[in-house]
């Protein structure tokens, strides 16, 4: 069942419908822009931020969302981080209508199916790739299509029309370079159990920006969302698909 149909009951049975839809408003927006604040979401939904406030307190007390501190890359400011709100598993399982317990087994007989070990995740792997490939037949062509500087951004569209809520932005901190941030995961709960998932999309996501790239963050392994480093490059060209195996679908140590 969707977030948008589940009934939240109080003791006094009084919350209307409104109440209920500007709550979804709430949990989508986070869903689609990823760890928001108080702010961000007051801002971006023309409430108050106390309105705001009394919604994510029942949001948290339904398991939707989860308060954190704030992450702050590069140099940090005073004061103190605020605090921001992310989905919860049971939050993003109440957007999604999947089969992960069915991919996921699928994707285990494959693993078993050759013995198992080290050629079990090597199968795995190619099959990652397999469908990696699928996908990037529509992300291939959004980011050819687009001037050199606009590559990430036709990338993070492409992405969207897949589900994945995607967005790209300048990186903060001393590196020149592009952020491409997926808000959502379809297959987050398989990609916890295999990690060869993220590995195969970054790999495409080297290949179509023509650099290397690095995976600084990922949905399944907790974080709020799956976050890829591009370096600015100088060549307009496809020619450096290699990319790091230590980082590619895992965060960095």
């Amino acid at each position: 069942m969707k977030y948008g149909e589940r009934q939240i009951d109080t003791p006094q049975g009084e919350l209307g419908t409104g109440e209920r839809s500007t709550r979804n408003r709430v949990a989508r927006s986070i869903l689609d822009h990823g760890p928001s604040t108080v702010a961000d979401l007051a801002q971006r939904l023309g409430l108050t931020q106390a309105a705001v406030r009394r919604h994510l307190d029942t949001l948290v007390t339904d398991d939707v969302v989860e308060p954190r501190e704030q992450r702050v890359y590069g140099a940090r400011t005073r004061g103190r981080p605020a605090k921001v709100f992310v989905l919860t598993d049971c939050g993003r399982d109440a957007f999604d209508q999947s089969y992960d317990t069915l991919a996921a087994d699928a994707l285990r007989w494959i693993a078993q199916s050759v013995g198992g070990g080290e050629q079990g995740e090597v199968a795995v792997a190619a099959f990652a790739r397999s469908r990696m490939e699928t996908q990037a037949r529509a992300y291939k062509e959004a980011v050819e299509a687009a001037a050199p500087q606009e590559r990430t951004e036709a990338l993070a569209r492409a992405l969207t029309v897949d589900g994945y809520a995607a967005t790209a932005k300048s990186a903060p901190g001393p590196h020149s370079g592009e952020q491409l941030c997926q808000h959502h995961c379809p297959v987050a709960h398989v990609a916890e159990q295999f990690p060869q998932l993220c590995e195969a999309e970054t790999e495409v996501f080297s290949r179509l920006l023509g650099t290397h790239v690095q995976r600084l963050a990922t949905i399944a392994h907790g974080d709020g969302v799956c976050t890829t480093f591009i370096p600015r490059s100088a060549s307009t060209t496809q020619t450096d698909t290699s990319v790091s195996a230590s980082t590619a679908g895992r965060n960095p140590a």
